[in-house]
């Protein structure tokens, strides 16, 4: 029996839609994680790559010229992260609202935390005119290696810390509820 055009028609239709349903959720998991202070509510939901044999710093090779070296801090659709309450980061205030983190490496090998405010673009999508706030982050050097990038947010005083942690590199900053 011969297919008819209308099965055929039917058949690419199906597949196309897989093929585009798996590219666009993507392949790697996802992680959350959630924060209340005072009544307050943070979260950040984030794709979680895997090295795969690799390190950190081959993963992240960039142009490390200022105003470059921008890293969508996760994978697959952008790193959200939501805040109910205005956030002190030293001096930067991030104010209530959803954003997009990324995560940037300047010339001298110093890290920002970048919050813009387009979320929710797929792959490395960044818009640098919606950049809100620059936060500096604390490099650290650990002993014990994530496979799986790992974002996470805890409670310190009157706020917290915003800890990301990769390979063998962990990267944070602290904020207080303003």
């Amino acid at each position: 029996m011969k297919p008819n055009r209308a099965s055929l028609l039917t058949l690419a239709v199906i597949f196309s839609c897989a093929v585009i349903g798996f590219s666009q959720h993507g392949a790697n998991p996802r992680g959350k994680d959630k924060l209340t202070v005072n009544g307050q509510t943070i979260t950040i939901e984030y794709g979680r790559p895997s090295l795969k044999g690799r390190t950190f710093e081959e993963l992240l090779k960039m142009p490390w010229e200022p105003g470059h070296g921008f890293w969508r801090l996760g994978a697959d659709k952008s790193t959200t992260f939501t805040t109910t309450a205005n956030l002190k980061f030293g001096a930067a205030t991030v104010h209530k609202g959803i954003y997009s983190l990324l995560a940037q490496r300047t010339a001298n090998n110093q890290w920002k935390l970048v919050f813009n405010t387009d979320h929710g673009q797929w792959g490395t999508k960044h818009n640098p005119a919606h950049d809100v706030a620059f936060v500096p982050l604390k490099e650290t050097k650990v002993s014990e290696s994530a496979q799986e990038l790992v974002i996470s947010i805890t409670k310190h005083g009157n706020g917290g810390v915003i800890l990301i942690h990769w390979g063998d590199t962990e990267l944070t900053t602290h904020f207080t509820v303003a």
